[in-house]
């Protein structure tokens, strides 16, 4: 269980905060929110810069001036009002527009998820994509829902700030300005660095998640093998991985912040310095020099919280960036621009394997099938064995078009796969794994997944016909009872038989059984077998299996051996033949050499 890079999915770079184009591309989809928004920002920051003005009036006109001084404060008391209902505004829209933007990355970047072909996650962790689709999106909500806004208000009032600092005093503001085109090229140099460290940061933050998954999944395997020092030994290796990058990302976003913060408060303290001079002198009024420190200090914290927007712009992008390689992931499994219609024959569905050849795309120097040739004709049942990893399953993963051959053709009712529609030639097929998925939802949803808009009057028919209504009925909500995290709350046997009255359901000409009895016990097995026979009634079915006794009465008994043929025949024939059926057979029937 050492830790291993994982690929990411293919896709090109993308450079400094050009990820976040994105965001606007979702975000442009809501114009009033946005349009909201910024007026709200504007008036806000006008409101923020109206502040030292009132004071200006209240002090040149009110104190020093001699008039009615109420006026001047109610002046500065309406510009207050009128700042906290725009902040509130402000808040509130590109709060809206954080969630928003963030729900429907998350379900673009699902959608695009749903078509990747299994390769797709087996060079990418399902643990690292939960990641992105968790933190990441978190990332982003922040980005948007805050430090977009910050930023552009921080922009905007000391964009602003400035321009009244010249009215001002253009002298002083001149001077002022010297200092701007440094903070910005300490902001550009050391921020690449810090967006760097911020995608790493996120994907060590993805390793814990990562670790955590793997180990609480097989947390009775560790407890059993008493690994559990080790395991929380190998936690805390990856935790801290995690620490050192973001210890070095705080590092560095704190040497830029210092560095800034002491340009631009330096600069402003040796403009204020001046301009204490020019009161002294005359030059300027005493209202005027306690506008310009008023709006100096908003200009300097405009600027110098710039570089804490930027450090979280740049997270924010490297989060994005992260969220786009999911989202334009492009599938290897794709319909036809123009597919063929898979024609519906009287007798049923023919499925036919002509010199197929497949290599996995993580074993290409181990082929999982060598030429293989099958025909399965319309009703027939076939069963395929073998010793493991002689290529049985592989079988299925193409028949579903999981895969596509290296070389050589599947055809469903003659019709090549990649001519064929995916999700057309997988609706007529009903499949019954090893280990039988369960979703955490209620039972009657687990066994409508292949057939949604079933009836309940159909749902306890096909659990019938899986001798599964019994435990289903006796369920404290009957098909309303959840099922629990992959069906914890079922036994193994019943979870078959909830697969298998999943596939009756479906009703589909093809049946696909992957090893539906191998983890079952004696009682449960005879109740499987009993309901996978009514099952196969009719239908074109491909067995896999390990136990022979499941395999007896199929019509044609294929065996593998390292991805080839070897032997064909029905269970007699085989015995008879003594090869590699016969030698399995004799380690699983007493009476095999007598069959």
């Amino acid at each position: 269980m050492e830790d291993t890079p994982t690929p990411s999915p293919r896709t090109s770079a993308r450079p400094a905060l050009g990820s976040l184009t994105m965001l606007w591309g979702f975000a442009k989809r809501y114009p009033g929110r946005i349009a909201g928004a910024l007026i709200a920002l504007i008036v806000s920051s006008a409101a923020t810069l109206g502040i030292p003005s009132g004071f200006r009036l209240v002090i040149d006109r009110g104190f020093m001036g001699g008039g009615d001084i109420s006026r001047w404060f109610e002046y500065l008391l309406l510009i207050v009002i009128i700042l906290a209902v725009a902040s509130a505004l402000r808040f509130y829209f590109v709060s809206w527009l954080g969630e928003r933007v963030v729900a429907d990355i998350r379900s673009a970047t699902q959608a695009n998820l749903l078509r990747q072909a299994p390769r797709f996650f087996e060079e990418n962790r399902p643990s690292e994509i939960a990641s992105r689709m968790t933190a990441d999106t978190a990332v982003v909500e922040q980005v948007v829902g805050s430090t977009v806004s910050i930023a552009l208000r921080n922009m905007v009032t000391g964009v602003g700030g400035l321009i009244y600092l010249f009215a001002l005093a253009p002298k002083l503001a001149a001077m002022l300005l010297l200092g701007i085109p440094v903070i910005l090229l300490v902001l550009l140099s050391l921020g690449r660095k810090v967006r760097a460290l911020s995608r790493s940061s996120q994907d060590r933050l993805a390793d814990v998640g990562s670790v955590t998954n793997e180990v609480m999944a097989a947390m009775k395997i560790v407890q059993a093998f008493g690994q559990e020092r080790r395991e929380a030994a190998r936690f805390d290796a990856t935790v801290e991985k995690g620490f050192d990058t973001a210890r070095r990302r705080i590092r560095l976003r704190a040497i830029m912040t210092a560095v800034v913060i002491s340009l631009v408060f330096g600069s402003i303290t040796a403009v204020m310095w001046q301009g204490a001079l020019d009161v002294a002198a005359g030059k300027l009024s005493g209202g005027s020099i306690a506008a310009f420190v008023l709006t100096g200090g908003l200009v300097a914290g405009a600027f110098g919280s710039l570089s804490e927007s930027w450090g979280d712009l740049l997270r924010g992008a490297g989060a994005a960036s992260r969220l786009h390689e999911l989202m334009t992931a492009t599938p290897d499994i794709l319909p036809p621009e123009s597919p063929t219609i898979i024609p519906a024959a009287a007798s049923g569905a023919r499925l036919t394997f002509d010199d197929v050849r497949f290599h996995y795309p993580t074993r290409p120097d181990q082929a999982a099938l060598n030429g293989v040739s099958i025909d399965v004709a319309p009703g027939e049942t076939v069963a395929v064995v073998g010793p493991s990893g002689a290529g049985k399953s592989t079988l299925i993963q193409l028949a579903l078009r999981f895969y596509d051959p290296t070389s050589g053709t599947v055809r469903l009712n003659d019709v090549p796969l990649p001519q064929a529609d995916p999700a057309a030639l997988r609706a007529m097929m009903a499949m019954v794994p090893q280990d039988s998925v369960i979703f955490a939802a209620s039972a009657r949803d687990n066994l409508r997944y292949g057939r949604w808009d079933a009836t309940d009057d159909q749902i306890w028919d096909a659990a019938r016909a899986a001798n599964a209504e019994g435990f289903l009925r006796a369920l404290p909500q009957g098909l309303d009872s959840p099922m629990g995290e992959a069906g914890t709350r079922l036994s193994g046997g019943q979870r078959q038989r909830l697969s298998i009255a999943r596939a009756l359901l479906r009703d589909a000409p093809i049946l696909l059984l992957d090893e539906a009895t191998s983890a079952l016990d004696a009682e449960s097995e005879r109740l499987v077998q009993d309901a996978l026979g009514r099952l196969m009634e009719g239908r074109t079915t491909i067995v896999i299996a390990h136990r022979l006794a499941t395999v007896r009465a199929a019509d044609r008994i294929i065996v593998l051996d390292e991805g080839r043929i070897v032997e064909q025949g029905d269970h007699a024939a085989l015995v008879a033949q003594g090869g590699l059926y016969a030698r399995l057979a004799s380690l699983q029937f007493q009476d095999a050499p007598s069959a």
